[in-house]
């Protein structure tokens, strides 16, 4: 799986195995500055947290059920 265009250049060769545990500002569009928001706003400090964030795990349920809703 290629995530290049997801991380920032010097994590692209990276292990996968250590992104989880890396900065949420290894991904790109991310800056210090809004990790330093995403740590004060939800105490997220890691891709992992950001990943297990209850209101990304919401939203990402509300958009998979409304495109499967008839």
């Amino acid at each position: 799986m290629n995530i290049n265009k997801a991380l920032m250049k010097e994590w692209e060769t990276k292990p996968l195995k250590e992104i989880p545990d890396a900065p949420v500002a290894v991904l790109q569009g991310l800056s210090e500055n809004d990790a330093k928001l995403l740590q004060e706003a939800f105490h997220v400090q890691t891709v992992r947290d950001l990943a297990n964030l209850k209101f990304v795990k919401w939203a990402q349920a509300i958009v998979t059920l409304a495109e499967t809703e008839e």
